[in-house]
């Protein structure tokens, strides 16, 4: 083979081998979600009915988002849930809002019985966010509310 004809193909086969690795590399990149405006509420059980403890949270991803996972904890137990542990929580109910954006929110039904075995004090909400293509993100400390009777 002549050199005249070695280096365009060399220079062919680089620029192949460039295109085709960029290529890969933006097909296998997921972006985590993101969970934005996050915000817990506690209403106490009454003469009326039921308390509740909720959180609600705007999530986006570009791929869409599957779901929304929520834990609440009292920060006087130290329990500090892990991404790992989140996988096997409530869901939240998410409602898309526009493409790849979602308001999920989950609500905790609270009897008298349940809210007499509350501790009392500050409770931590963790979230895992999970999107369609997979991708995840963790929050360990999503929000704070303060439970009292």
């Amino acid at each position: 083979m002549s050199k005249r004809a070695l280096v365009p193909s060399v220079i062919g086969l680089v620029a192949l081998g460039a295109v085709a690795a960029g290529g890969y590399a933006m097909a296998s990149t997921t972006t985590q979600p993101t969970v934005k405006n996050g915000s817990a509420s506690y209403t106490a059980p009454s003469q009326q009915g039921e308390g509740e403890l909720t959180y609600t949270a705007d999530v986006s991803d570009d791929s869409g988002v599957r779901e929304l996972r929520v834990i609440a904890w009292p920060a006087s137990s130290e329990l500090d849930p892990t991404e790992a542990e989140l996988r096997y929580v409530d869901k939240a109910t998410c409602h898309s809002t526009s493409d790849g954006t979602s308001r999920c929110t989950y609500t905790l039904k609270v009897t008298p019985q349940d809210a007499a075995d509350l501790a009392e004090g500050a409770w931590h909400v963790s979230v895992l966010a999970t999107a369609k293509d997979g991708g995840t993100k963790f929050v360990s400390r999503a929000a704070t509310i303060d439970i009292t009777r």
